[in-house]
């Protein structure tokens, strides 16, 4: 059975200019080798393999894998418990009980406030599970139903 609930189409956009920081990153250290590589006269393979690890670096972080991770996560949220899927060469579907949810969390990094999204963080004693960048009121609603549910199953033990 395929899980029907997909994060945010903007959490795209958020994980590319998440990449594009990292690649900026890299991008100084390639130039910084550069440099390096000609005032101490070093080893040319240095300046080719941080230049090409930048590429490399960039086309994954911003393209490739943002694609990727928004095609395969899923998660579905029932009265009972939580599912949640993510994977694409290993794919990790997580089941969690209601009655094991100690508490739930809304998060907002920069990025995310910015692009009107969070995540949705549930607690277990063992673990913390991660339904990341979905739309604010979504995630709120997502948050507020859970709580009740907990509620509700607890009551019922």
């Amino acid at each position: 059975m395929e899980l029907q609930n997909r994060i945010s189409l903007r959490a795209l956009k958020v994980w590319r200019q998440t990449g594009l920081i990292v690649s900026a990153c890299m991008l100084i250290i390639a130039i910084a080798v550069t440099i390096i590589r000609y005032i101490f006269d070093g080893p040319l393979w240095l300046v080719y393999g941080s230049w090409g690890m930048f590429v490399i670096l960039f086309l994954l972080l911003v393209f490739l894998i943002p694609s990727l991770r928004w095609k395969w996560w899923r998660y579905e949220v029932r009265d009972e418990e939580i599912e949640i899927q993510k994977g694409l060469f290993i794919i990790t579907r997580t089941l969690v009980p209601m009655v094991r949810v100690q508490h739930v969390d809304t998060q907002q990094g920069p990025l995310m406030r910015k692009n009107n999204l969070a995540s949705v963080e549930i607690s277990t004693a063992a673990t913390v599970h991660e339904i990341p960048a979905l739309d604010y009121d979504e995630a709120e609603r997502l948050r507020a139903f859970i709580v009740e549910m907990i509620r509700t199953v607890k009551d019922d033990v």
